[in-house]
């Protein structure tokens, strides 16, 4: 369609096509407008009321000089580059000339390490923060909003959930108000306050993106789209009630940068980890000795669990907690303490959090059924080395392959006595030979078979008797063992 410009003629054409264009229109009242605006957020007031709480925090290291340029770099560069880039630091001093002159020996310098953000805890000076903004630090300084410094003893910091506690002496300070973590809902507006590369009292704000996100560390995070950059590590997420809900921890980023993914230890894991740092200046935390890996719906479905959750059990360390309560490689840990375990993230944190020397309640999938087990919990410890196998000098069983292990690819044989000790097992058979359809499952010699479609074998004879048990249209389930880790197999039959 092709307009000329005609003076009045456009005018009068115009104003009928508004006409004509606005009969049809439907217009929201004035109200329904002002109630929309009435909805957006406003910030100013959680400002005022948090911003007296949240500090600055700076950093200094000591580090071996030796003579040349001194090469520092900017506080919140350091902190870019350590936190973001997981690199070394850029700032490593320049060599001058060479000299004939002997070469200083190495001396102790102190040099700027980074800048992050904390929250005043108590009134009396405990503030929350970051366990990385602290960590080989040898001075930290905390600047009040109301530019009063203070030097800052380390009470506590716990690398597991990046949690620490600093200390400064002065008393009437403004302490955050706490949330209530499962009061939190995907969605809601939330804000944060921090030093994103040094610039002090820097607000942003956004939504909660996700909850309970498992990025594979200790604890699930909380995500937001907040503006979280480099110095704002240790802040505070808070809610529209002016309540701290999270501290700002990590981002996504391939650039270095906020890309528009950033994650917040939930409040609640922070403040049992800080009471613990405030009594010991340390975390003590469960163990029950089990290597656990994730069930999968074939899995799941194969095994008669049906749906795939809990933690698979691999593993048992000997002596362990797991052990004495009965806990046996392949079993599926659905609940703690009656609470269900969804993922196989969900076992550890629970059981992290319980008091060592607890008596506490493990439910188990195994052979088809549910069964509870009493454990004790102990108290966290490295791990220990794995054990070594079965010692391979010892003359091997004969073989067995009926028709029914040959058409899955498998010959077994029965374990000795020796090698039941070895491996602290009642029973099971090796496998000699996999090949075609148990190859294809991931079965392989030298692999210790345990069950066979929820039936334990203790020999040859009871493997072979549960593989004519088996349905041949379906994939069989098969419990094995390899070292000291157990995992299930699916045998499917071929096409």
């Amino acid at each position: 369609m092709i307009f000329k410009v005609e003076g009045h003629k456009l005018r009068s054409g115009l104003l009928a096509f508004a006409l004509a264009v606005t009969a049809g229109a439907t217009f929201l009242p004035v109200e329904s407008v002002h109630a929309q605006t009435r909805t957006l957020p406003d910030f100013t007031d959680l400002v005022d009321q948090v911003g007296p709480s949240v500090v600055n925090i700076r950093t200094v290291e000591k580090v071996a000089q030796r003579g040349g340029g001194n090469g520092e770099m900017d506080e919140e560069m350091q902190e870019f580059f350590r936190r973001f880039f997981g690199q070394p630091l850029p700032g490593v001093p320049r060599q001058g000339p060479r000299s004939n002159k002997p070469q200083q020996q190495p001396q102790e310098e102190e040099r700027p390490r980074g800048v992050g953000s904390g929250f005043i805890l108590t009134p009396d000076g405990y503030v929350m923060t970051n366990a990385h903004v602290v960590e080989d630090a040898s001075e930290v300084m905390v600047t009040l909003p109301d530019k009063r410094e203070f030097k800052a003893k380390i009470v506590g910091a716990d690398k597991r959930t990046d949690v620490a506690v600093v200390k400064i002496e002065a008393t009437g300070l403004p302490a955050v108000k706490v949330g209530d973590i499962s009061k939190l809902r995907v969605g809601e507006w939330v804000m944060a306050i921090g030093s994103p590369f040094g610039l002090e009292n820097t607000v942003t704000a956004g939504i909660v993106s996700a909850k309970q996100r498992d990025t594979g560390e200790y604890l699930p995070f909380i995500q937001t789209d907040v503006a979280i950059n480099p110095g704002n590590s240790g802040g505070p997420l808070i809610n529209m009630r002016g309540e701290v809900v999270g501290i700002n921890s990590q981002i996504y980023s391939r650039s270095g940068g906020f890309m528009g993914i950033s994650f917040s230890i939930p409040i609640d894991e922070a403040i049992r980890v800080s009471d613990q740092l405030r009594t010991s200046g340390r975390v003590s935390r469960g163990r029950i000795g089990v290597q656990i890996d994730q069930v999968t719906k074939d899995v799941a479905e194969a095994i008669g669990l049906g749906k795939a959750q809990g933690a698979l059990v691999r593993g048992v360390e000997a002596g362990s907690p797991g052990e004495k309560a009965g806990v046996e490689p392949g079993d599926v840990i659905t609940k703690f303490d009656g609470k269900p375990i969804e993922k196989p993230s969900d076992l550890p944190r629970l059981v992290g959090n319980t008091k060592p020397g607890t008596k506490s309640t493990l439910t188990v999938f195994r052979r088809g059924a549910s069964r509870d087990l009493s454990v004790t919990i102990a108290e966290i410890e490295p791990d220990k080395p794995a054990k070594r196998g079965a010692d391979k000098d010892e003359p091997a069983p004969k073989p067995s392959a009926s028709a029914a292990a040959k058409s899955l690819g498998l010959a077994v044989s029965d374990l000795s006595d020796a090698q039941k000790k070895e491996l602290k097992l009642k029973g099971g058979v090796k496998v000699d030979t996999a090949s075609d359809a148990a190859a294809r499952a991931g079965l392989r010699e030298g692999d210790i078979i345990l069950a066979v479609g929820n039936i334990e074998v203790a020999n040859a004879r009871e493997f072979e008797s549960a593989i004519g048990k088996a349905d041949k249209s379906k994939a069989l389930s098969v419990l094995f063992r390899r070292g000291d880790w157990a995992q299930y197999a699916l045998i499917r039959p071929a096409r």
